[in-house]
Formats: C-alpha cells, structure tokens, sequence
C-alpha cells in the first residue's frame, strides 16, 4: 500500500477478521471493501479469497465472485467449497449447464453437505424448465 492510501488501521490479520465479522453480521459490501485489501495484500491466502467471493456473491458482484472462486479451484482442484461458490455465480449469471458441473463435483466431493445436493438441484430444476422438458 503506499503511503497516499490510507487504509484501514491494524494489520492484514485484523482487517481478515474484520471483514468476516461484517460478513457475518450482514454487512457483505463492506466486508467487500476490506477483504479485497487483504487479497490484494495476500494474494495466496485462500481463506481470505474464498470469505471474499462469498461477500462478493452476498452483494450480487457475481463475476468477481466467479474470479475469486475460480482461482480457488484452478489452485485446489479438491476445495469442494471452491467449487460451490464457482457454481452459483455461475448460476446467478445465468449460465446454468456450466454451474452444473461445478456444483457437481461439490456434491461429489462431500455427498454429507445437503445444501450442495439443493443447490444442484435447483440449477438443474432450471435447466429442465428452459429446456422445456422433465428429464436431464
């Protein structure tokens, strides 16, 4: 950061768990604001990227949010959380066939996690519905 930028006081640690604080008492725009300094600052740290696509997802910035997950898949091809957040930004861009594979392999990665299973589901509720038809 250089010195003209003031950002927020404390240390990158401070400012990771500021924003899931935000994130988590529902103020996702701006845990957007800090967990993209901590990015920025951190670029390898994917707890901070992977809090940042879902503040992302939270405030409808849905191709950041896709960037954000996709690096965290391309990085960890086995980050089933990864993978669900890549596929409902895809989804919310409507761009459902793609999501499916995503959300896919999420399911296929951790089959315990319910709300993967409705996820998928629901994305391929949608793909039926547009296709006009009852079976894929």
């Amino acid at each position: 950061m250089d010195s003209g930028d003031m950002g927020p006081g404390g240390d990158i640690y401070d400012w990771y768990r500021r924003g899931c604080r935000l994130l988590d008492e529902g103020n996702a725009a701006a845990a957007v604001q800090l967990l993209a300094r901590v990015s920025a600052q951190e670029p390898n740290a994917p707890h901070a990227r992977e809090t940042l696509g879902r503040a992302r997802l939270a405030t409808g910035q849905y191709s950041e949010a896709e960037a954000d997950f996709a690096t965290l898949v391309a990085r960890a091809p086995d980050d089933d959380y990864a993978h669900l957040g890549l596929g409902i930004a895809m989804a919310r861009q409507g761009r459902f066939a793609e999501a499916v594979e995503h959300l896919a392999l999420a399911v296929a990665l951790r089959p315990d996690r319910r709300e993967y299973a409705s996820q998928l589901e629901h994305v391929r509720a949608t793909l039926r519905a547009r296709s006009g038809s009852g079976e894929r």
